[in-house]
């Protein structure tokens, strides 16, 4: 039997906790440091980046943490695997080597490439995510660091996992397993109890950084530094597995994961046992991000403050429009959002304001440039009383668009580059199985009828939302099977939609997860063309799982002396 394999992780974005490297590094035993940098928003800015110096392309940030941890991660003996190489790879490759040459550290550093893919017109980025088959051929031949341009966030840890274990790519239910370890440590303290619902019931002012110990079956446990802060539990995991997840099916080009079929186990304090994953064969397409700049746009915040509110925002709508017309440019979509955040008789100035945000958008600069900032500008003195905006408008900016298409496996060119310079070609790994919806289980048998209690719904539920391109899921659970017998028949679709209006339009559906005691729902459209495009005010749906639960439920009076009601 072979040992199990501590990997952990220390960034689950481009921007995350700078020090994580060293407090991973230092906190206790690891076999494997990963770090996930890539986002599709990411991507866009990486392809900015690159437009300007074409040496670019990858996440700085990595190189700078990485000169203070190398020669930790060598005395350790840590293998280091990141995505930071974004766009370049092989340029982030040479840099670390080149660091490696100027400390004095004799590592060996190899890269996987493949993912780019050609570049449509008009567009900044076109990449395919790959798995984990590059990773695991870089280890394999003795890497002890490896950099990876567009792989799934999950590949992270399939990779190390595969190489450690020997797993060949038929081996679903094991890589399956990894896949759901890969998934829960990729946003790093998201699942040791950062942004999570009942945070209140622990101290998670500086979370640590969590760890998967993978064992050769595929299970695995996740856990996190003795000493560090935060929490990993039930609710933790769970949360993190719902986490920009969709039906029962969660695929990759690794495998095809059941998130029907996981188990939850507490293991002891700060440690959750995950078993019984269950994989089949990836689907014959991979998933290839596009990026592309979708125009240009501006904003502005006017601040409405003491009486009046409605009246004030009607005309400085009916003001602007005057202008632009007056000015004889309209930019092709023009937003006004009125967020009533003033209340009565307030006791401060901006607890007594309104926020009226204006948000335009067009193909061209000049139509949200000088002729919104100017006509904003020019009713500082001619309009409602108490005028003023959040910050002097500017020319307007680009913003970018996220699209997915598909592409045959066996079409892309997955590549190992090893640390003598072979280049290594990653087959494909078919056979394959088209994605299939999972027909909805049974739902269990509902609560009798009895007295109710109108609270949050986030007094008995806790909610994780995110963003997949223009859709967002929110992922809802409970931790009994009496709240579950509740929340399984009072959430449906309909009722979704009550409680979220925005959403009301929209096609929404809905997966159930008995095992988790959960429901995902996917809103397919809320985000528009993506966070990039920052179509709405929670551009990429993070609180709109916390916006469900503060909403306004009837329920059964025994649920809300649960745990989560006391929070």
């Amino acid at each position: 039997m072979t040992r199990p394999l501590r990997i952990g992780n220390a960034s689950g974005f481009y921007g995350d906790r700078f020090d994580a490297v060293r407090e991973m590094l230092t906190g206790g035993p690891l076999d494997v440091l990963t770090g996930d940098y890539l986002a599709e928003l990411t991507m866009l800015i990486l392809g900015r980046s690159r437009l300007k110096d074409p040496k670019r392309g990858y996440a700085t940030t990595f190189l700078r943490q990485l000169e203070e941890s190398l020669g930790l991660a060598h005395e350790r003996g840590v293998k280091i695997v990141t995505n930071a190489g974004g766009l370049n790879p092989a340029g982030l490759a040479d840099a670390v080597r080149e660091l490696a040459d100027r400390t004095g550290v004799p590592l060996r550093v190899a890269h996987v490439e493949g993912d780019s893919r050609p570049v449509p017109d008009g567009h900044l980025t076109a990449n395919a995510y790959l798995g984990g088959g590059g990773i695991a051929a870089c280890l394999r031949a003795g890497a002890d660091i490896v950099v990876t341009g567009r792989v799934t966030d999950a590949a992270l840890v399939t990779g190390p996992a595969a190489a450690h274990f020997g797993w060949a790519s038929d081996d679903h239910d094991a890589l399956a397993g990894a896949v759901v370890a890969g998934h829960v440590l990729e946003c790093g303290t998201q699942a040791t109890g950062g942004n999570y619902a009942f945070f209140r019931q622990h101290d998670v002012r500086r979370p640590g950084f969590p760890l998967a110990e993978i064992h050769e079956d595929g299970s695995s446990v996740i856990t996190k530094h003795d000493g560090t802060g935060g929490v990993v539990d039930l609710g933790t995991v769970t949360a993190q597995l719902l986490y920009e997840t969709g039906g029962a099916r969660y695929a990759g080009p690794d495998v095809t994961a059941r998130l029907d079929t996981v188990r939850l186990d507490q293991d002891g304090p700060d440690r959750v046992r995950i078993s019984g994953v269950r994989g089949e064969a990836p689907p014959p397409t991979l998933k290839v991000g596009r990026g592309r700049l979708g125009g240009w746009r501006n904003e502005v915040v006017f601040v409405l403050t003491g009486l009046d509110i409605e009246a004030k925002a009607r005309l400085v709508r009916e003001q602007f429009a005057d202008a632009l017309d007056r000015a004889g440019t309209k930019p092709a979509e023009v937003r006004w959002e009125l967020a009533r955040t003033d209340r009565a008789d307030a006791a401060t100035e901006e607890t007594a304001s309104a926020l009226l945000r204006l948000v335009v958008r067009d193909p061209d600069a000049e139509a949200v440039g000088r002729a919104v900032s100017g006509a904003a500008v020019e009713l500082a003195l001619g309009s409602y009383p108490g005028f003023h905006v959040t910050a002097p408008p500017g020319k307007g900016a680009p913003y970018g668009v996220f699209e997915a298409a598909y592409v045959p496996a066996g079409d892309v060119a997955h590549v190992a580059v090893l640390p003598d310079g072979t280049r290594l070609d990653v087959p494909a790994t078919g056979p394959y199985r088209e994605l299939a919806d999972v027909p909805e289980p049974p739902l269990p048998e509902p609560l009798p009828a009895g007295p109710t209690r109108t609270v949050p719904l986030g007094y008995v539920a806790g909610a994780r939302s995110g963003d997949k391109g223009g859709d967002a899921n929110v992922g809802v659970w409970v931790r009994t099977d009496e709240a579950w017998r509740w929340l399984a028949h009072e959430l449906t679709v309909a009722r979704f939609k009550e409680l979220l209006p925005e959403t009301a339009g929209l096609t929404v559906v809905r997966h159930v997860l008995p095992g988790l005691r959960s429901l995902n729902f996917v809103v397919h459209g809320l985000l528009g063309e993506g966070v990039a495009a920052q179509a709405r005010f929670d551009p990429q749906a993070k609180a709109v799982g916390e916006w469900l639960r503060s909403r306004h439920v009837d329920v059964p009076v025994q649920l809300t002396d649960e745990p989560e009601a006391n929070a």
